[in-house]
This record gives C-alpha cells, structure tokens and sequence, in this order.
C-alpha cells in the first residue's frame, strides 16, 4: 500500500491529466456492477458445438473470405441440405 504521501502524490499526478481524472461521486453512484447488464441476446437458431475435421484446403478456403468464415461455411452446408433431399 502506498504511503500518505504516495498516495497524495499518484492524486495530484491524476488530477493534473486531463484524460484521467478520478470520478466524481455522482459517476461512482451511477455505476452498476457488470454481472448486472444485460448480456448478448439469445438466438432463434440455437447452435451446437461439435469438433469436426475438414481437409486444409477446406478452412484456408473459408478462412481467405474474412470476419464471419464459420457462419458462411453454416451457410454452404444449409444450401446443401436445401438442394440434397434425403
């Protein structure tokens, strides 16, 4: 723990940086604990988590296309069983 004079010293070093300043009491009152909002909203489509092997050609492939590669591969495979009847 820092001493008295530490302590006044790390203060003042924040109270002269404009980018840092400690909150006021009306900021530390309005804050809530994170366990308290609201996370990410649940899907319609729930999904499963499986491990699978693809060949390596495969996930460079979907890999190449960018942000969102696991969704577009969701998305052949949906085709897939759209267009292949059982």
């Amino acid at each position: 723990m820092p001493t008295e004079e530490e302590d006044a010293a790390i203060l003042a070093a924040a109270k002269s940086d404009p980018d840092a300043q400690p909150l006021t009491d009306e900021q530390l009152a309005s804050m809530v604990p994170l366990r308290n909002l609201p996370g990410r909203p649940k899907s319609q489509s729930r999904k499963l988590l499986v491990s699978i092997r693809y060949s390596p050609e495969v996930v460079a492939y979907f890999k190449s296309t960018g942000a969102g590669w696991q969704s577009r591969m969701d998305s052949v495979l949906r085709e897939y069983i759209e267009t292949h009847p059982r």
